[in-house]
């Protein structure tokens, strides 16, 4: 059987001399409308929240949280499977049941007939998800070279803060078009024609799987898959569940999480000297690789539980609709959607000195947020928050995404499911460990000061702007080392 061009496209990533695939533009939109139906399902359901207390049968607050949790919970599971998945069996056959899971899941979400059916369909929906958001940052890896692979993650990056800012905002726009009793069933069935979409686009657009690979052999890895899934969510599950689980005792959970994580490094090492393990340990001998995984994990915890606690302050503090509070909201997610695509064209010649610029305008940023709400916490305080906001956007558009082509610069093609599934575990533990923080300081003002919304959302941005400090660091400690030994990180 002979290969197609695009077959010969994908086998000549490895090849710098190679010209690159014709159609990697517009492999890119399709890879953006996957991603970014997943990642806007992370936000938009925060505001159809009320709406499903109100019009599902069954939605206790316990299987609220689940629809939150679990959702976090099932899709960070399978990142670095899924991601393990694509680079052994074809990225554009995982991309594909990636969508079309998520497709269905979205559906069975929008006909739940009770809370304990959405919140299983919800765990579905994670796990599509899971699968499918480390085929995005594979195919970039593999179809693009040099600056082009700095602009084609700047525009991913972009469409990271845009569809987590926006996702409120598209929520309100539904809950108010729909009503508030069954508006948040067309929050899940927005995803289905932008899925169907997608799956026919990714047939025609995406590379297949080089055909030089068919008849090599790969190992799965099951017993490091099942200790790695295991710790993941040993680790996350006391975070996402620590407002139902009160008492101290779910923390040991991260104890048994750490005896996994070290029982499956100790496998690893074992398994990689006769066969391919999950994940290659020595991707954390390089150092841009290793810091940049570290780096999404500490800036996430401070970026996402901004809207989590803004929305809930605006919603219920200021009485603000559905579609007020996600309004609030587009100052930052253009800010970020600009600033993605500058900060991704000129990653190459900054490197991580761009993002230490862009972790202080988002500490800027939030600090102006803090300093807004405390002195006007009033019905018009989204104006005032537009400035800030839209600062803290465009820090975090110079930060993810040079942060995410700087982490992958070393990764050998052939890796890089795995690879940018790691940095996506980072991303979503952090955002566990980051809600769970603000969260538990905002809701222990709140109590304490009787629901006085303008203490208690400063006390909860002031956790988050710590977690964006040490990303700070952290982006300053590598450009210190890379002057030192003269190895700045490039693309």
């Amino acid at each position: 059987m002979t290969s197609t061009p695009r077959d010969s496209a994908a086998r000549r990533q490895d090849d710098p001399t190679s010209e690159p695939d014709p159609n990697r533009w517009k492999a890119l939109v399709v890879c953006l409308l996957g991603g970014g139906v997943v990642l806007l399902d992370v936000s938009i359901v925060n505001v159809a929240l009320q709406s499903i207390s109100s019009g599902l049968p069954g939605a206790s607050p316990e299987a609220i949280q689940w629809i939150l949790s679990g959702y976090a919970l099932s899709f960070g599971l399978l990142l670095v499977p899924g991601g393990r998945l694509g680079d052994v069996s074809g990225r554009r056959r995982m991309f594909v049941i990636g969508v079309l899971l998520f497709t269905l899941a979205s559906a069975l979400c929008g006909f739940a007939p009770n809370g304990v059916f959405l919140v299983i369909a919800r765990l579905v929906q994670g796990l599509a998800g899971g699968l499918l958001t480390p085929q995005v940052t594979a195919l970039i890896q593999q179809l693009f070279r040099g600056k082009e692979r700095g602009t084609a993650f700047g525009l991913f990056g972009a469409t990271v803060g845009i569809a987590t800012a926006i996702g409120p905002l598209v929520g309100g726009l539904l809950i108010t078009a729909f009503g508030t009793e069954n508006g948040w069933r067309a929050v899940f069935f927005v995803n289905l024609p932008i899925g169907l979409v997608t799956i026919l686009l990714a047939f025609r657009y995406l590379p297949g799987r080089d055909r030089s690979q068919a008849g090599r052999k790969h190992d799965f890895d099951p017993v490091g898959i099942v200790l790695l899934g295991a710790s993941v969510v040993a680790l996350l599950l006391p975070f996402v569940q620590s407002q139902e689980w009160k008492g101290g005792a779910k923390w040991w959970l991260i104890v048994v999480a750490v005896v996994l994580a070290v029982v499956f490094v100790l496998w690893e090492r074992r398994y990689e000297r006769t066969k391919e393990p999950v994940i290659d340990l020595r991707l954390f001998s390089r150092r841009s690789f290793s810091l940049g995984v570290g780096l999404a994990t500490v800036y996430f915890a401070g970026f996402t539980p901004l809207f989590f606690v803004l929305t809930i302050a605006l919603q219920s503090g200021l009485k603000y609709s559905a579609l007020l509070a996600g309004l609030s909201s587009i100052p930052f997610a253009i800010g970020s959607g600009v600033a993605s695509t500058i900060g991704g064209r000129m990653v190459s010649r900054f490197g991580r000195q761009l993002i230490v610029v862009g972790t202080v305008l988002v500490l800027l940023g939030l600090g102006g947020v803090v300093w807004v709400v405390s002195m006007h916490f009033e019905r018009d305080l989204g104006w005032w928050l537009v400035i800030p906001l839209l600062v803290a956007g465009i820090g975090s558009g110079l930060t993810i995404s040079p942060n995410q082509t700087l982490t992958l610069s070393e990764v050998p093609v052939e890796q890089g499911g795995s690879a940018g599934g790691l940095i996506q575990v980072g991303a979503r533990v952090g955002s566990a460990v980051g809600i769970a923080a603000v969260g538990s300081v905002f809701y222990s003002s709140l109590a304490s000061s009787h629901g006085d919304y303008s203490q208690g959302l400063p006390l909860g941005l002031a956790v988050s702007l710590g977690f964006v400090a040490a990303a700070l660091v952290a982006g300053i400690v590598d450009v210190v080392i890379g002057k030192v030994r003269g190895t700045e990180a490039s693309v």
